[in-house]
């Protein structure tokens, strides 16, 4: 077993201590450095950082960054939802560790859709009908998988579904 502990942490956004969400840090009392390559893989990342080494996941709406003494949670709605996902990653971690033997090692990134690819397709009139002061920042927001193509309603359907095949190539969204 890799990691065996850890010691929780949940706050408030210090920028704002108004919202809703909690975030959480679990200080890992074990490194798990060494594993980050091989979940990675595993999980499919979103981002993988060499140095310092850190693997983020996005899953459900979250961000989720594990570094080899540390892991970050954002947009909790509750402790008990740190704890459960905490208890899911240690389990995943510890079984990754165990079959790392099968499993091939990534230092990579997981590929992004581009903003100026995404601009190309939108209408390009910064209409606001999407809630977005400009299409570059609904762009940016489609890059994120914090918008869809369906959340544009100017986007010719022509361009809505060429649109929808772009976006599908990239794990924006668990």
């Amino acid at each position: 077993m890799l990691l065996e502990s850890y010691r929780k942490e949940i706050f408030r956004a210090e920028c704002n201590p108004s919202f809703e969400s909690l975030h959480c840090f679990a200080h890992l009392d074990q490194d798990v450095g060494e594993v980050l390559p091989y979940l990675n893989t595993e999980l499919g990342g979103y981002q993988f950082i060499k140095e310092p080494p850190s693997v983020t996941f996005k899953i459900q709406g979250r961000l989720i960054t594990v570094h080899a003494r540390k892991i970050a949670i954002n947009a909790l709605k509750d402790e008990a939802e740190a704890d459960k996902i905490l208890t899911w990653l240690k389990n995943q971690i510890n079984e990754t560790w165990e079959s790392r033997h099968k499993i091939q090692p990534s230092f990579e990134s997981a590929p992004r859709p581009r903003v100026f690819d995404i601009l190309r397709l939108l209408p390009k009139s910064n209409c606001r009908e999407c809630g977005q002061a400009t299409c570059t920042v609904f762009a940016v927001q489609l890059t994120e998988g914090a918008k869809g193509p369906d959340d544009c309603p100017s986007l010719e359907e022509k361009n809505r579904e060429e649109l929808r095949n772009y976006l599908s190539r990239f794990k924006l969204e668990d």
